[in-house]
């Protein structure tokens, strides 16, 4: 299979809600298409989500990368295994593009599923098709009486385990937490995301013994890549430390020196792509290091259906999962079937759509607005 050419677009749709925490406040999804056109007119799909927090992308910076790299990637990517060479050889500057690269390899794989008849993990020997999942409920960083309403109908839903976002004010965060108290919650079901708020371990440490015993991890409480910090943290609060953008890499792992002390969060979109994930992933089992699958907000079904491979190559790694909103969250679903969660935060393996036309199994809503990003 030859890959003639590959267009990009974005898709702006809004949001149900606002989307609130410490680094960012959001309305809409600001994410990267890929179609990867094949000779025989067959088109694969894939998506990034660049966020100029986590690694410094913008929707048009990714634009640039993907026509700048276009040529090279058409000309050498004809299976898996040529993917894998292009990842190699192209390391540097995928370090730089994570998500422009992941929406590019998605498209790739779509496309080479396609031409074979086969889904995602079969292409990828992964696993012979998605998982049994059960998904965390995400609470933001939002006005008290709108959070607990928001944490009432995660509730009424049945989710058991609940991620909080963290605001830095300990009488809001207290508030935030005391339902949890109040219901004898067990702090193995909830952890909290600090977003990088504090300088210090000092700080962080002052804050987490302000809200008392509630939560069994603290995600990202220091400026990313304070490993150091991060383990005083952990020590003096008996927490572990979920590292999100202080872990981009495989070879970050390597100063992660204390597995028990750590869990990692592998976003699909951040990591660079489905290949690089499931490498960190190896590599974090491999260390003894647990693993959380994670979504950017304003996902789409593409990265959804994405994420379930990575989640389905380590199943008994795997301590979370997040996202799978779909249209619980997005006006509209880029897709014309959702790959979301139901009650309990449950998203059966046998749920997800599999046409059996191979790939990420998945077709794009006629009724869903593409916009070329060079028309912006």
């Amino acid at each position: 299979m030859q890959i003639r050419h590959l267009k990009t677009f974005t898709f702006p749709v809004p949001f149900k809600r606002v989307f609130r925490h410490a680094s960012a406040s959001r309305r809409y999804a600001e994410n990267l298409i890929v179609a990867a056109h094949a000779d025989d007119g067959t088109i694969g799909y894939g998506e990034g989500c660049p966020r100029l927090y986590v690694t410094g992308e913008t929707v048009g910076g990714c634009a640039a990368f993907v026509n700048q790299h276009a040529a090279s990637f058409c000309a050498g990517v004809g299976s898996v295994d040529d993917l894998r060479s292009w990842i190699d050889a192209h390391r540097d500057a995928i370090d730089e593009n994570p998500a422009a690269f992941c929406a590019m390899e998605l498209a790739a794989l779509d496309l080479l599923g396609k031409a074979s008849g086969r889904n995602i993990e079969q292409l990828l020997g992964v696993a012979s098709g998605p998982p049994d999942v059960a998904y965390t409920a995400v609470l933001g960083d939002m006005p008290l009486l709108l959070y607990r309403w928001q944490l009432r109908g995660f509730r009424v839903r049945g989710f058991t385990d609940f991620k909080v976002k963290l605001s830095g004010s300990p009488r809001r965060d207290r508030a935030k937490l005391a339902p949890f108290v109040s219901r004898g919650s067990s702090p193995a079901t909830v952890r909290l995301d600090a977003n990088n708020l504090w300088e210090t371990p000092e700080q962080c440490a002052a804050h987490l013994d302000a809200l008392g015993d509630v939560a069994f991890a603290v995600e990202e409480p220091l400026r990313a890549g304070d490993v150091d910090g991060c383990m005083r943290v952990a020590q003096q609060c008996g927490v572990k430390i979920i590292a999100d953008e202080s872990l981009r890499f495989t070879r970050q792992l390597e100063a992660l020196v204390e597995p028990s002390a750590w869990i990692v969060n592998v976003r699909v979109s951040k990591m660079g792509g489905i290949v690089r994930s499931l490498d960190v992933v190896a590599a974090a089992v491999r260390a003894g290091i647990d693993v959380i699958v994670g979504c950017q907000v304003g996902e789409t079904s593409l990265l959804t259906r994405a994420a379930l491979a990575v989640i389905a190559s380590a199943p008994g790694a795997v301590v979370g999962a997040e996202g799978a909103f779909g249209t619980h969250l997005l006006a509209r679903d880029l897709t014309d079937l959702t790959i979301m969660w139901g009650h309990g935060g449950m998203l059966r393996g046998q749920d997800v759509p599999d046409r059996s036309g191979g790939g990420l199994g998945l077709r794009l809503d006629p009724a869903a607005v593409l916009v070329p990003v060079e028309d912006r």
